[in-house]
């Protein structure tokens, strides 16, 4: 079913690192007919175009990314269409987005995908580890990399745990908030989720 609602809608897929979010945010995007736009997929094209040579730079292509995110949501939005940003939004992200739906006069969504945490943190670290996985997010020093492949530095649980309280992964919401239990990505019913955002788009 596709909307084509009157009132523009930025729906919000927020959540720890790991948690099924931008799997998740393509199948909703293809669900509601609904642009999805990423940080991550953002941050690769400016890993592979400009590429880093210092965390300190990693750390402004990923600020960079994140304007890049806000200013294409906005063009949306301007031009009447509802948008989905998918992105690990944390205590940090509200005033941009607070900022943003000042600008368009837009209706917020979140959904919060949270769950058991060692479950989500032995996903983030077989994530980190897999080959398919883009190197521009697991390494620090540089990138692209010259010569044989730096050994990836797998974050302690203890440090994973630390940075979600610290940074308010499972505290933000904007908006009208969704909870979604990640805890295991299989039972995530997609469809029912996209019937919950077409009832809050209709009210």
């Amino acid at each position: 079913m596709i909307l084509n609602m009157t009132m523009k809608t930025c729906i919000c897929i927020a959540g720890m690192p790991a948690s099924g979010k931008t799997t998740a945010a393509l199948r909703l995007s293809e669900k509601l007919g609904i642009a999805m736009l990423s940080k991550d997929e953002i941050k690769e094209k400016l890993f592979d175009r400009i590429g880093f040579q210092s965390r300190q730079e990693k750390v402004q292509l990923g600020l960079a990314a994140m304007e890049i995110l806000y200013y294409a949501a906005e063009r949306c939005l301007a031009a009447g269409q509802s948008v989905i940003l998918e992105n690990n939004f944390e205590d940090l992200s509200r005033p941009g987005l607070q900022a943003l739906q000042e600008r368009t006069s837009c209706r917020m969504i979140t959904i919060l995908f949270d769950g058991e945490t060692r479950a989500v943190y032995e996903r983030f670290v077989k994530r980190d580890q897999s080959p398919t996985r883009h190197r521009g997010h697991v390494v620090n020093d540089r990138y692209p990399e010259v010569g044989a492949p730096a050994e990836v530095k797998t974050l302690s649980f203890d440090a994973f745990e630390q940075s979600i309280e610290q940074r308010g992964y499972r505290r933000f919401s904007i908006g009208t908030l969704i909870p979604v239990d990640c805890t295991d990505p299989a039972r995530i019913d997609v469809e029912r989720l996209a019937q919950q955002i077409r009832e809050r788009m209709d009210a």
